[in-house]
C-alpha cells in the first residue's frame, strides 16, 4: 500500500543538501553569526523578488508581526482588525503589543476577512488591520485598500503562508506598511530553524523597525528605543537565500498538484476557489467535509496522512477567552459562525514539493471512494 505523507521535511531539503553544506561552511569560515553578510544579501533578494523598498529579517514571523504594531505606536489600547479563523499567531501579536483585536468572519468562498463586513466594525479606537492571507490565498486587496484610506487606517499584512502569491500582478506583502513574513521550515519558502522578516513599503518606519529588532540600536551601545532580540541569523539567511531562487517553481509544482484536486476531486468536497485576478500559491491545500473526522480517520486507514489547519477556532481558547475575561471585554460564541465552521470541517491534503502527481491522483482515487 502507497504511504503519503502530509509532509517530510528531510525529502523537502534534500535536493539543496550540498549546497547548505557549502552555505553552512562558509558561515563557520566567517567567524560572523549574527547580522552579517547573509543576512544582507538576504534581505535585498527578498525584497527584490518582492519588489518592495526594504526587507528587514527577524528570528520569528510572530516578531514581524508584533514589531510593525509597536514602531507604529498606537496609543494603548487600541483595536486592531484581523480575521476571526487566523492562526492564533496574529491575534497574540496584537494582544503582546497592548492592543485588543477585533474579530471579522471570513468570507466562506475565500476563508479570508471578508471585506463587507469590516467597516462595521470600525470605531473611533480602531488604528489598523491585520489582514492575512490564508492558506497562501490572496486577499480582496482592492476593496481592503479602500477601506483603510476612507478611515486610514494602517495595514498590516501577514504573508506567513503567501510566500509569492499576487494579487493582480502585486506580491502579497506590499500593500500595507509592513508584510509579514515566517520562514517557519513547513513554509513554501522554509528555513531549516525559525526565522521570519518584513517587508517595509512605508520607509518612514524602516529605521525604527531596523533598530527594534537589535535592542533599539543602530550603533553598537547606543539605543534610542525600548528593543527586543529578534535577529535573523546567517545560517538561516544563507539557506533561505538558496531556496528562494526555487520559490517560483515550488510554488508551481503545488499549483499543478492542486489543480489534480481540483479538477478530479468529486463534488462531495468542498474545494478552495481559485480565480483570475490573483495566484494561490497553496502552502496548504485546505478542503472542507461535514465528515471531517471520519474522511481523516478513512485516509490514514489508506496510509495517507492528512492535517487540520486549525483544530481549534481562535475565541475558544483558553488563553483567549481568559485574556477578554481579564480585561472584562465581551467574547460573543455567536459572534464566529462562520469560524467555527471552517475549523470544524477543514482538512488539508498533501500538496508539497515531496509529492509528486502520481501521488496526488492516488491520493484522489483513495478519497473519491469514501462514501
Amino acid at each position: 500500500m502507497k504511504n503519503i505523507d502530509y509532509e517530510n521535511l528531510y525529502h523537502l531539503n534534500k535536493p539543496y543538501l550540498e549546497q547548505y553544506k557549502q552555505s553552512f561552511s562558509d558561515v563557520l569560515d566567517s567567524g560572523w553569526f549574527i547580522l552579517g553578510k547573509k543576512v544582507e544579501a538576504f534581505e535585498k533578494e527578498f525584497a527584490a523578488y518582492l519588489k518592495a523598498p526594504e526587507f528587514i529579517g527577524l528570528a520569528s514571523g510572530l516578531d514581524a508581526l508584533e514589531l510593525p504594531l509597536i514602531a507604529m505606536d498606537f496609543p494603548e489600547p487600541s483595536e486592531v482588525i484581523v480575521p476571526s479563523n487566523t492562526y492564533i499567531a496574529t491575534i497574540n501579536a496584537i494582544i503582546n503589543t497592548g492592543h485588543t483585536p477585533v474579530f471579522v468572519e471570513p468570507d466562506m468562498l475565500t476563508y479570508n476577512i471578508d471585506p463587507k463586513k469590516i467597516e462595521e466594525k470600525i470605531t473611533s479606537k480602531t488604528k489598523a488591520i491585520m489582514i492575512v492571507h490564508l492558506y497562501g490565498k490572496p486577499c480582496e486587496m482592492d476593496d481592503i485598500m479602500a477601506l483603510c484610506k476612507k478611515h486610514d487606517l494602517k495595514l498590516i499584512e501577514d504573508c506567513a503562508q503567501s510566500h509569492g502569491a499576487m494579487y493582480k500582478e502585486k506580491m502579497t506583502g506590499t500593500f500595507g506598511q509592513v508584510g509579514a513574513f515566517s520562514f517557519y521550515p513547513t513554509k513554501n519558502l522554509g528555513a531549516l530553524g525559525d526565522g521570519g522578516g518584513m517587508a517595509v513599503n512605508d520607509l518612514s518606519l524602516y529605521q525604527s523597525l531596523k533598530a527594534l529588532r537589535n535592542y533599539g540600536s543602530h550603533i553598537k551601545y547606543h539605543n534610542e528605543f525600548i528593543g527586543y532580540n529578534s535577529r535573523l541569523d546567517e545560517i538561516q539567511a544563507a539557506f533561505l537565500s538558496i531556496k528562494l531562487k526555487q520559490l517560483d517553481s515550488i510554488n508551481g509544482h503545488k499549483q499543478k498538484l492542486a489543480a489534480l484536486y481540483l479538477k478530479h476531486l468529486k463534488s462531495d468536497f468542498i474545494l478552495p476557489t481559485v480565480n483570475d485576478h490573483s495566484s494561490h500559491v497553496f502552502h496548504i491545500f485546505a478542503i472542507r467535509h461535514e465528515r471531517r473526522d471520519e474522511l481523516k480517520d478513512y485516509l490514514l486507514q489508506h496510509f495517507i496522512k492528512t492535517e487540520i489547519h486549525y483544530p481549534i477556532v481562535p475565541c475558544e481558547q483558553i488563553s483567549i477567552k481568559n485574556h477578554f475575561a481579564k480585561h472584562q471585554m465581551n467574547l460573543d460564541p455567536n459572534d464566529f459562525v462562520l469560524a467555527k465552521e471552517i475549523h470544524q470541517t477543514e482538512l488539508s491534503l498533501p500538496c508539497s514539493a515531496i509529492h509528486s502527481e502520481e501521488d496526488i491522483m492516488h491520493v484522489i482515487e483513495v478519497m473519491n471512494q469514501f462514501n
